[in-house]
């Protein structure tokens, strides 16, 4: 997907373009969906592809919405981040390659996964 970033400065708040497009962090604890706990999937604020379900969402303590798992593993791309001095893995949306935050391997399910995801990259859905 051909993302036109002049577009996306004038539809997406200063926070949401530069977590999704400069892979920034938005500070921890400052998220809208920190501690949203409706019933709902959570999809991509730039491209609608959707990410996350409700069901897989904890409180980590983190800062930062946390799943387990995607809603899809085939929608989310994990990719090398040397960034910062430190080896992690950064999730993008597959679609559009927005950045989304990071995979830790510390999760309290059975996946051992915490995928820490900014707010500021997500849109949420009520079912």
């Amino acid at each position: 997907m051909k993302i036109d970033h002049d577009e996306l400065q004038k539809r997406l708040d200063p926070m949401q373009f530069a977590v999704t497009q400069e892979a920034a962090t938005e500070p921890p604890g400052t998220g809208e969906l920190l501690y949203n706990k409706e019933n709902g999937s959570y999809h991509c604020i730039v491209c609608g592809q959707m990410l996350f379900d409700s069901t897989t969402k904890f409180d980590s303590g983190s800062g930062w919405p946390s799943f387990d798992r995607p809603a899809d593993r085939e929608n989310v791309e994990l990719r090398d981040d040397t960034s910062h001095g430190m080896r992690r893995t950064e999730v993008v949306c597959k679609n559009c390659g927005a950045h989304l935050g990071h995979l830790f391997p510390d999760g309290p399910t059975e996946t051992g996964n915490r995928y820490c995801i900014n707010s500021a990259a997500l849109k949420f859905q009520k079912k």
